[in-house]
Order: C-alpha cells, then structure tokens, then sequence
C-alpha cells in the first residue's frame, strides 16, 4: 500500500508568477529529504521555468527555501495582502 508522506502545491499563470503553498512532509518522515526533493523538483520543473517572481509564506522553514533562492522581499512597500477571513468558514451543508 502506497501512503502520502509530502506535498507541495504551485498557483501559477505559467508566465509571470509562481506562488510555492503548502510545501510539507508528514513529521515521521522530517529529516529525511524529503521537502528538499521536493522543492528540486518544482524549481527543476520545465513548466515553470522563466518566472518573473515566485513568492511563498513560511513560519519556520526559511532554511529550505533560502537554498533556492528565495529572500525576503525586495520592495515590501509594493507588496499588499488582503485576508477576508481568519480561518475558513464552517458550511452548512
């Protein structure tokens, strides 16, 4: 049986950006590689080659990702964030 131990999702318009969310590896498998394999994978991927910006949100994982290239903003000033809701809202159904 084959199990689900990571995951890493890109939204992206195939032209000019790329945002890198949910990047995880389930906490028995931390250590291993894994989030780095995954991050090669996605910066590798010939889809996604020639961006003009890639952007992520981390809490503690800037390590990974400064491997890759990512720092922090360079104009902050210019980067604006809308956040409607604190957690998602519970449906009815």
């Amino acid at each position: 049986m084959r199990k689900q131990v990571g995951s890493a999702w890109v939204v992206t318009d195939y032209a000019k950006i790329g945002y890198l969310a949910d990047v995880f590896d389930i906490e028995k498998f931390r250590g291993k590689g894994l989030a780095k394999w995954l991050m090669e994978e996605i910066m590798n991927h010939e889809d996604l080659q020639g961006l003009r910006r890639w952007m992520l949100a981390t809490k503690d994982a800037h390590g990974l990702y400064i491997k890759f290239g990512f720092l922090p903003l360079d104009k902050p000033e210019r980067i604006m964030g809308f956040k409607p809701f604190e957690a998602y809202p519970q449906t009815n159904s």
